[in-house]
Formats: structure tokens, sequence, C-alpha cells
């Protein structure tokens, strides 16, 4: 049988990411963090400051592995991480910003399609 390790603190991460980021607006927090290499970044960021938990399973055993119950204190340091990341990331990227993602066009000055 061969092993693997699996980093079970990443898959809680990427989910408190996901929870976090939906208390954000879309434009420009959501609509950053859809591009992979920034999540990947704030990702990153995170799992660099906490303390990650690996176990090693056999292969046929690692669907099993990949949900990891955090205690509340886990959680809120995470989620606390994970804002303060989202604000890093978005103050280095901020002169890139309007090459990333495009602005919010107000409907009022959108063209339209009444005339066909």
């Amino acid at each position: 049988m061969t092993k693997r390790i699996i980093n079970l603190t990443l898959s809680a991460v990427v989910e408190e990411i996901e929870n976090v980021l939906e208390t954000y607006s879309y434009h420009p927090y959501r609509q950053l963090f859809s591009i992979p290499d920034l999540r990947q970044e704030l990702i990153a960021y995170v799992l660099s400051r906490v303390s990650n938990r690996y176990v090693a399973v056999d292969e046929e055993q690692q669907a099993s592995f990949k949900s990891l119950h955090l205690l509340t204190e886990e959680t809120l340091c995470i989620k606390i991480l994970i804002h303060k990341g989202i604000e890093k990331i978005l103050h280095k990227k901020e002169e890139q910003m309007t090459h990333l993602i495009p602005g919010v066009v107000d409907p009022g000055f959108a063209p339209s399609n009444w005339f066909g």
C-alpha cells in the first residue's frame, strides 16, 4: 500500500476563506479573489501563519481524511488571518487592480439594447 501525506489544515482554510469572502462585497473583494493566483496567495498567507496538521494515509483512505474539525479559537484565528491577508493582498495589488478586474459600470451609462 502506498501512503500519501495530506494537509488537513488546507481544506479547513479553503472552506473558511469561502465563508469569509461571502461576507465581503462582490466588487472588488470576491471578484479579485476569484482570480486563482490571488486565491492561492491568500491561502498561502493563512497557511504560513497557522499550525498545520498532516496525516499519512493509504491512497484508498484518502477521501475520508479530507476534513478537519477546528476548535472555536482556531477558527477565529484563521478568520482574523483571512481578513488581514485580504487587506494586505488588496493593498499590495492596489495599483494592478484596474488591470486585474474591470470596474463596476453604472447601469445609467451602459448602452441600451432597447433599440435592437
